[in-house]
């Protein structure tokens, strides 16, 4: 099934359960995925939902950090929810030991030596890791190995 139908789907039963932050959570995807179909005048395959719904979720995620900030708990909770939500999605998501090994796997084979390298590394790292893992978390990683 395609990953549009999926979404479909899962708004229909979202709206048939009465589950209010699924349903929402889904139809800001879909709205989305709709107004870059509208811009592009295009037909989005599913790798290009997903990487909206990789954008969304790292949105979600830097929503959170503010929302600590300003100490609104409720919020945070309703966006770890809509972050579950969107994971359902993607593929499953890396580990950091298996950012890791995908990370120093590629510093031999460019054979980075410094943080110099890092934007080389990050090059060639985020494509093998496309939707499976952010890219602050991959950053991170670089970062330490190379510093």
């Amino acid at each position: 099934m395609a990953l549009k139908d999926k979404l479909m789907e899962d708004l229909k039963s979202s709206m048939k359960n009465k589950d209010s932050v699924r349903k929402n959570t889904i139809t800001m995807v879909r709205a989305a995925i709709k107004q870059i179909e509208v811009d592009q005048r295009t037909e989005l395959g599913d790798e290009k939902i997903l990487e909206i719904i990789s954008k969304q979720l790292k949105e979600k995620k830097n929503a959170i950090e503010d929302f600590k900030k300003g100490e609104r708990q409720d919020l945070v909770e309703l966006t770890q929810n809509e972050i579950g939500i969107l994971l359902e999605y993607l593929p499953k998501q890396l580990t950091e030991e298996e950012i890791k090994k995908i990370v120093l796997t590629t510093i031999d084979e460019v054979k980075a030596k410094s943080i110099k390298d890092i934007g080389l590394v990050m090059k060639t790292v985020m494509p093998k890791v496309k939707g499976r893992a952010d890219g602050n978390t991959v950053n991170k990683i670089v970062r330490e190995i190379l510093k």
